[in-house]
């Protein structure tokens, strides 16, 4: 989650013109030749850093990181490094060291050094097919000279020619020339200590657990290379090795489900020059969760490669369901929403020469590997069931079960539909909505209980603030099927508010709000019913997270107030450092066990005013982490829930009950 509020950040760019100097701005309102400006080197890179790493918030920080590391991936890849080793120094400094071939050295075409221009020079680099990789993540040869342009210092060592060869930059500017520093004995590789520049980013300290995540998938889909993060700041250290490739990734995937099948479906092919690894595991719970990659690289918005899985997934088992009898002739195929319900499963593909959609590579587009993927699939499901029918019978009742249970969501969906339209397109009647019927400038504050709910509703601004309490807790999501959560009184209301329709018929452009806000009690109860939310959207709703319309309202537990001063803390950090703040014994400490505890006006200027408030805004960083938690906190199975708990106990202070 981002901690954001209504105000735009922007970054320091330190723009220059070529040469370093300052660029001369034409007078203001004049458009003539001296209003062309010419960026070169890495000068772009600074004016515009989200051009190259998506933001500068802690998604785009972390982007530094996998650009370094991924460098150290495409060695692995190629069969020249077995061994990373990542550090994150005690001053927020990184450090990525591999035992590959080391960055090429010696005079380049240019007249620089091949190095310096590797970590100077926009688009320059060995993955363009010109034979320094075969595959390769990095492909536009911009990675690690934007590291480079967006650290405050960097230093890189490459070990090869029989010797070690050294260049420390300064925000991108060599600080000399590439030197020889010593014999490489028995060393080799590369390695590349960088520290994150604060003029370029809200935040430059690293999230150990997300950078974790990253280095296990990368361990998992590159067998055999051993890959370690040791972290100096809080003496932490993990280290990552898997000779199971994606059989072990997907068997990690579902380690807190009941499966259906104790081995995973896998197939590795080779296609051409294109590589292809799959892994495939059946659930009994009612989400998919599938995670595809392209040369390493995660393509959460899939691609060719998703597409041919899904084709061949489809086909092939609704061929096997008619073949073992189990389908008859008069029966309707399975749909491709049928047969994913429960299904984990991982799509690596690996390729020379990959089209993807932008730097952030978000999606791979090479019309190819769609038919190579879906006849290496088919292939694979079609021999793992004939060899093991039991498996494929649990597969096909789990399918025809969920194709039951869609047909039962699709009648309690048209019914909720169709009761709106009876009652002239009614909404529920606690909703209190705002005047304003643009979704951009409207926002819907989901509160806990009628109380809270009165509160905000006279607190609000009605103009463009909607308020929507709930009645009790949610229905738990991750324990029910579509059709049982049409069927709730609790989660109906919040279908309808929304407007946009749930499952098959969702439609993110019929959205009444882009703001959507989740405002609960700062207790456990509270959070309890902050996470069942959370299950909601992220399980049912996803498009309201994607497009950024999702948040968590952060109301305050104290008020400290001194009779003619009053200020509101968070926290009891923010409590203590507030009560310093005053120069008076004479401090009322007030702790709200509640949102209803405040009135209107309090409501207002702490949690509900844009100029004064401060959201949380949702995100999904981590696909497979996120699957992971939901599954934990709100699944079936209560034993990783306890080891949770046993583990997490220690660390709280304060618990309301």
């Amino acid at each position: 989650m981002t901690d954001v509020g209504d105000r735009q950040r922007t970054a320091n760019t330190n723009g220059r013109a070529p040469g370093g100097r300052k660029a001369k701005a034409a007078p203001a309102g004049e458009y003539g030749a001296a209003s062309i400006q010419v960026l070169e080197g890495l000068d772009p890179v600074r004016r515009r850093p989200g051009m190259y790493i998506g933001s500068t918030d802690v998604r785009g920080l972390h982007h530094l990181v996998w650009e370094v590391v991924d460098n150290s991936i495409d060695e692995a890849m190629a069969g020249f490094a077995t061994t990373i080793r990542v550090t994150i120094r005690a001053d927020g400094t990184v450090t990525v060291q591999d035992d590959g071939r080391g960055v090429p050295v010696g005079r380049h075409p240019t007249g620089k050094d091949a190095l310096e221009v590797v970590h100077t020079v926009l688009h320059a680099g060995a993955k363009f097919g010109g034979g320094g990789y075969k595959v390769s993540g990095g492909l536009h040869g911009v990675g690690v000279s934007v590291v480079n342009a967006l650290s405050e210092w960097l230093r890189v060592e490459s070990s090869r020619d029989g010797g070690v060869w050294a260049q420390e930059y300064s925000r991108g500017e060599p600080l000399g020339p590439v030197k020889r520093i010593g014999p490489q004995a028995d060393r080799r590789g590369t390695l590349t200590s960088f520290r994150p520049d604060a003029e370029m980013f809200e935040t430059t300290d690293l999230v150990f657990e997300t950078i974790v995540q990253r280095l296990r998938e990368s361990a998992y889909l590159t067998k055999g290379v051993w890959i370690t993060l040791r972290d100096d700041r809080t003496e932490r250290e993990r280290s990552f090795y898997f000779e199971g490739g994606l059989v072990s990734f997907v068997r990690h995937l579902n380690r807190n489900k009941e499966t259906l099948h104790s081995r995973p479906i896998y197939t590795e092919r080779r296609e051409g020059t294109t590589s292809i690894e799959v892994g495939l595991q059946y659930n009994d719970t009612y989400a998919e969760n599938l995670l595809s990659f392209a040369n390493n690289i995660n393509t959460p918005d899939g691609g060719s490669h998703i597409t041919g899985f899904r084709r061949a997934l489809t086909r092939s088992l609704n061929e096997w369901a008619r073949r073992s009898g189990i389908l008859k002739e008069s029966d309707a195929n399975l749909s491709g929403d049928d047969v994913r319900e429960g299904l984990t499963a991982v799509v690596s593909v690996k390729l020379t020469d990959p089209q993807f959609e932008g730097q952030t590579k978000a999606k791979l587009g090479n019309p190819e590997v769609a038919g190579q993927v879906e006849g290496a699939v088919a292939d694979a499901i079609s021999q793992h069931l004939e060899e093991n029918p039991a498996d494929g019978r649990r597969i096909i009742e789990k399918c025809l079960t969920s194709a039951r249970a869609r047909e039962a969501a699709r009648k309690a969906r048209d019914l909720v539909i169709r009761k709106g339209a009876l009652d002239g397109l009614s909404l529920p009647g606690k909703l209190a909505d705002c005047q304003e019927r643009d979704p951009a400038k409207s926002e819907l504050y989901i509160v806990e209980g009628d109380s809270a709910g009165g509160s905000a509703k006279q607190g609000r601004d009605r103009r463009f603030q909607a308020i929507l309490p709930l009645r009790g807790k949610l229905l738990n999501v991750e324990k029910a099927r579509l059709d049982k959560i049409l069927s709730s009184e609790n989660v109906r209301p919040l279908i309808i508010a929304l407007g946009a329709g749930i499952g098959d018929s969702f439609d993110i452009s019929k959205l009444r709000y882009h703001r959507i806000i989740i405002m609960t009690d700062a207790d456990v109860d509270g959070a309890h019913i902050r996470t069942l939310l959370l299950t909601f959207f992220y399980r049912h709703m996803p498009e309201v997270i994607d497009s950024g319309y999702l948040y968590i309202a952060q109301p305050p537990l104290y008020r400290i107030s001194t009779g003619k001063v009053t200020k509101y803390a968070q926290s009891e950090k923010d409590r203590d450092r507030v009560v310093r703040e005053f120069t008076t014994r004479n401090v009322s400490v007030q702790r709200f066990k509640g949102l209803g505890e405040m009135n209107a006006d309090q409501l207002w200027v702490t949690t509900m005013d844009p100029a004064t408030r401060t959201l949380l805004q949702v995100e999904v960083e981590e696909g497979a982490e996120a699957d992971r938690i939901f599954t934990m906190l709100m699944g079936e199975r209560v034993e990783p829930r306890k080891d949770f708990i046993k583990t997490e106990a220690r660390k709280v202070k304060n618990l309301d009950f």
